[in-house]
């Protein structure tokens, strides 16, 4: 048995009843019934146009239905899926879509004027889509996307592979971005790996029909991506949705996170599941909560699940108490390897912040490939070996580097520090890109930071590393107060000395009104660097 999304869409395509809707946006709802003829629609029409399969389709848009059916036109008609940075200026975008080789860019009119700079420079491209709805174009050179959804809707007389790609551009902490290749069956066995801690998961077709058959007794999944869809949290939400016969909601707000208006649409279309990144979504989320206790019904909300970054376990519990019967699933995971590991959090019991078990796929490295004994107390690298990604796209070093064989067994390393407990269980510690070396001693930004933001005053904190001459790099807190609070760095760094070690204590704390993660919850370390250095007048 091979898995291909493609091939699981089409095999459940003829049981969703006709009612149930494929994607919500607001007051716009498309049922799987269009949502099937579209989709067809636009991968026989990128076919039409030149597409063959392997050709990389460029996704320049918000969370918005047409990311949805672009998603799954790529999965039927062979086609490969490139994330682009909306936030991203000419040159980073000239990048992705130069690197992945993109013959088709799909873009929503906002970014427009993006698009008229890059069109020269990018002749390799056979087709600019503009997802305009009923509007003019803006750019008389584009295709309108309506005009590409509404052909012939059956299914493709197509023969799918275990092989079909999807692709995951990643900036990480330094560099460029860089594509992760995702093999289809590689993907879903991941997921599915990841998804037996919260129950039995299909292994074949015929199971994953009964699955589907199932849910449809029971009532569809409805999940909300808080997140963006450019990024893998996000991303692989839709992607579970999708070939489950369920639905994706997104938010009608484009451009800003609005926690409120989240509460109302889990409200409003009766969301079962939600995908968030960390404190950053959390923290306001648990604000609006907890400023109208009772206000949303909330009661369809099975689960939350987080991955990317650190879900502090107080944030956690106090958001249970506004929704009792919900499952909080913090998933260890990143865009290059699914399912290291997993923390479950409920009414009845939690673990605490970074803690994760383990799946039986993964083991951990120290910096010589020597697998480090749990309880040992030695700090090592996370890796996941079975169902992981080919690579780096163009990136023979990177890759090199990331997906190594250790004793013949070929593992994904992306870099993530932790230690093994004596049960197994793992200590995220942090990504090795971002520690600092200080006085000889390793320091994880992420530690701190959840120290510094257990504070009752600080709403959010990233640590970095800055030079200085005694210390070599000198641990410096970057702190976001609490709308009225008044509190001084003596103040922070006694709260971190009296909960973590000395050299673990930044040298000095400063505050910035806002800390400017990017849309999908991640720290911008770089940018924060260049903050710290610059107020502190270093160099």
């Amino acid at each position: 048995m091979f898995w291909n999304h493609g091939d699981l869409m089409d095999a459940i395509a003829p049981l969703i009843p006709a009612d149930a809707p494929a994607t919500i946006h607001g007051d716009k709802i498309v049922l799987w019934p269009e949502f099937n003829l579209r989709t067809n629609s636009l991968a026989r029409s990128l076919i039409e146009l030149g597409g063959t399969p392997g050709t990389k389709v460029g996704f320049y848009m918000r969370n918005m239905p047409a990311y949805t059916e672009l998603l799954a036109a790529c999965f039927r008609g062979r086609l490969v899926h490139v994330n682009v940075n909306y936030r991203y200026q000419t040159t980073e975008l000239h990048y992705i879509f130069d690197n992945s080789d993109s013959e088709f860019v799909v873009y929503d009119p906002e970014f427009a004027d993006q698009i008229a700079l890059l069109r020269d420079r990018l002749p390799d491209v056979k087709g600019w889509i503009e997802v305009n709805g009923d509007a003019d174009l803006i750019n008389d050179f584009a295709i309108p996307y309506e005009s590409l959804v509404t052909g012939d809707g059956s299914n493709l007389d197509i023969e799918r592979s275990p092989e079909d790609m999807l692709f995951i551009y990643t900036g990480g902490t330094t560099g460029m971005p860089k594509g992760v290749m995702w093999q289809m069956h590689d993907l879903r066995q991941a997921h599915l790996d990841a998804g037996s801690v919260m129950g039995p998961v299909p292994t074949n077709m015929e199971e994953h029909i009964e699955f589907v058959q199932e849910a449809i007794e029971v009532g569809l999944p409805r999940a909300i991506p808080a997140c963006p869809l450019m990024h893998g949290t996000g991303l692989f939400a839709a992607i579970g949705a999708v070939v489950g016969g369920g639905c994706i909601v997104t938010l009608p707000t484009m451009g800003r996170f609005d926690p409120a208006e989240l509460w109302e649409t889990v409200e409003k279309h009766k969301v079962t599941g939600m995908a968030i990144v960390g404190d950053a979504f959390a923290k306001p989320m648990l604000q609006v909560l907890d400023d109208d206790p009772g206000k949303y019904d909330l009661s369809t909300l099975a689960t939350i699940t987080s991955s990317g970054t650190m879900w502090s376990r107080d944030v956690k519990l106090d958001l249970l108490k506004h929704m009792p019967n919900t499952i909080l699933s913090d998933s260890f995971g990143s865009s290059e390897a699914v399912g290291f590991g997993y923390s479950l959090t409920t009414s009845e019991g939690t673990t605490e912040t970074a803690k994760f078990a383990v799946t039986e796929f993964c083991k951990v490295f120290s910096e010589d490939d020597r697998e480090i004994e749990p309880g040992s107390g030695e700090r090592g690298f996370i890796a996941r070996a079975g169902s992981i990604p080919v690579g780096y796209y163009k990136d023979e070093v990177k890759s090199a580097e990331t997906f190594k064989t250790i004793d013949g067994v070929r593992y994904s390393i992306p870099g993530d520090w932790c230690i093994v407990e004596a049960d197994g269980t793992l200590t995220l510690l942090g990504r090795g890109s971002v520690c600092i070396n200080t006085a000889g001693e390793k320091v994880f930004p992420e530690e701190i930071e959840e120290v510094l933001k257990e504070h009752p005053s600080v709403t959010d904190a990233l640590v970095v590393g800055v030079p200085d001459d005694k210390w070599g790099n000198a641990v410096t807190g970057v702190v976001q107060l609490n709308a009225g609070a008044n509190v001084g760095e003596d103040e922070l760094r006694s709260h971190v000395r009296e909960r973590l070690a000395g050299y673990k204590v930044p040298k000095r704390v400063l505050f910035r009104p806002d800390l400017k993660r990017a849309p999908n919850g991640k720290a911008d370390y770089k940018r924060t660097t260049e903050f710290a250095v610059k107020t502190l007048g270093i160099g």
